[in-house]
């Protein structure tokens, strides 16, 4: 599949803002199965410095310093990105979690891919013994990795209710354990704090999945929006596997990839510091197109 993609965010402030600094992880990154055709960044107003980079985990980044006083950001990514993934492998052929656990932890690479930055907790996803005992009624022993990760998938989708207003950024998982309600993030925290408390790599990953509207109606702009799964490491032969408890589908051509790391504070969209008094509001539209 080939998708142009589109995200348009806009912060209007009550109050003039005469300087912001942000970062920014908005443009997809390619790697296996996605391939980046083109990619660019708009911003209003036109920021005095911009440096574009790769951060650790081999993700676009872009830092701007904003000094002309402004009572509104805008900052518009379009991209064309080719999605080509391989097909998963069968769940019950992978092996069994407690050997995907040593080999992960006698692990020696440090590199951004290595499974051995992914096992521990980190900033958003503290250890929940909670959330391990959740996660652990569906690892038996001896049981396949994907197909133990694929059951706990399926049972946080159906036991957890998708609520916007249930949640905020800042939410702490615990809470939204115990509350069995909130948003993509918050599923996917729940799901790595689980795989993690059992010794398995997981890593956060923030993207786009395509929707499809209804039969016969017409897909409306900007309805789409970002979107949030897991990544679990299932073994040196199989790699990296992409799970998504919101859905409960393995990660195909319908996800599209923007970055990779520990946890929402790695990957997060957009964040910085923005000097002046006031409120702001904060729009989001999003826009994942097929062209083939």
């Amino acid at each position: 599949m080939i998708y142009d993609v589109r995200h348009i965010t806009t912060y209007g402030y009550s109050r003039m803002v005469p300087f912001a600094r942000c970062i920014l992880r908005l443009q997809p990154r390619s790697d296996g199965g996605q391939t980046v055709a083109s990619s660019e960044l708009i911003i209003t107003p036109r920021p005095a410095e911009r440096v574009d980079g790769i951060c650790f985990f081999g993700n676009p980044m872009t830092t701007l310093t904003i000094s002309k006083p402004h009572r509104e950001l805008r900052v518009e990514m379009r991209a064309r990105v080719e999605v080509n993934r391989p097909p998963p492998p069968f769940p019950g052929l992978t092996r069994h979690w407690e050997e995907v656990c040593a080999l992960a932890l006698a692990s020696d690479s440090l590199a951004p891919e290595s499974p051995a930055h992914h096992l521990y907790p980190s900033r958003l996803v503290p250890p929940v013994p909670a959330v391990t005992d959740y996660a652990r009624a569906s690892f038996p022993p001896l049981r396949p990795v994907l197909e133990a990760a694929s059951e706990l998938m399926a049972r946080i989708r159906r036991d957890f209710t998708y609520d916007p207003d249930a949640t905020e950024v800042s939410t702490p998982l615990e809470e939204a354990f115990r509350n069995r309600h909130g948003v993509c993030q918050d599923f996917a925290h729940v799901m790595i704090a689980g795989l993690r408390g059992l010794g398995l790599p997981a890593a956060y990953v923030s993207g786009y999945i395509r929707t499809i509207p209804p039969p016969g109606e017409k897909r409306l702009e900007g309805a789409d929006a970002s979107h949030a799964w897991v990544m679990l490491w299932c073994g040196p032969e199989t790699g990296w596997i992409g799970l998504d408890p919101t859905n409960d589908l393995i990660v195909a051509d319908d996800h599209i990839v923007t970055a990779f790391g520990r946890d929402y504070a790695d990957v997060s969209p957009l964040d910085g510091v923005v000097v002046g008094p006031g409120s702001q509001k904060i729009g989001i539209a999003v826009d994942v197109i097929p062209v083939i």
